[in-house]
């Protein structure tokens, strides 16, 4: 799919350049920007037979992935965080309502399948799954959020979306965003969410850095980007 056919407005330029604009001390804080089905849980439908999940949704079964909550605590600490999922409303709302309690209360912004850019086809794993994009652009050029963040506020330099799935990054700057192995819930053994899980410890170190395309340049993590 060429990305001018795809979204022919969309123009990222250089995509290797970093910008390197003095920022107000109150948005030195990254965002992350996480997808939810992958990272943070497991959801199966139909719901498997030989094991529960954590709780049952629309005929869903949604598995918490391990130590999710104190990452999810690590990360409103350290990080603005914004949720981002291509799942409808109705699904990501109960989902993030059981995950979060009070902290949805901090997030900058909580968005569904209506914010992604669709293109009309199917994806080649699921026939019946929709091909869709999450345009980071959507969230620079956004001025709805609560003050101090503002348009204007967040880009390429600040920003990471942490997906499970390369392709929905597609018409994004490059090293924007990484992409972890989708959790299962059959891996008994994953603890990429606890304290020294590779996930936590890549986070950990972005947070040493000033500039996130740099940090994803020079620190590959998990499944390729398509580019």
């Amino acid at each position: 799919i060429s990305k001018n056919l795809v979204h022919s407005g969309s123009s990222n330029g250089n995509k290797c350049s970093y910008p390197k604009i003095a920022r107000p001390i109150s948005v030195r804080k990254k965002l992350l920007v996480l997808d939810v089905n992958g990272i943070l849980v497991d959801i199966v439908r139909p719901p498997p037979k030989n094991c529960r999940g954590d709780v049952h949704m629309y005929g869903q079964a949604v598995f918490k992935r391990p130590f999710c909550w104190d990452f999810l605590e690590f990360c409103f600490q350290n990080f603005y965080v914004g949720i981002w999922s291509s799942r409808s409303e109705r699904v990501l709302n109960g989902v993030v309502d059981y995950l979060m309690g009070g902290l949805k209360y901090k997030l900058v912004f909580c968005w569904n399948m209506e914010k992604c850019t669709k293109t009309g086809l199917k994806t080649l794993e699921h026939k019946h799954k929709l091909l869709v994009f999450k345009e980071l652009r959507e969230i620079w050029e956004c001025n709805s959020f609560e003050s101090p963040r503002k348009k204007g506020d967040f880009d390429e330099s600040n920003t990471l979306l942490l997906d499970d799935s390369p392709y929905k990054a597609f018409l994004n700057p490059l090293h924007t965003a990484i992409f972890p192995r989708p959790y299962s819930y059959q891996d008994k053994n994953d603890n990429s969410l606890g304290p020294d899980g590779d996930i936590r410890v890549y986070l950990k170190g972005l947070l040493q850095s000033d500039n996130v395309q740099k940090y994803v340049e020079q620190h590959p993590f998990g499944q390729r980007a398509i580019d």
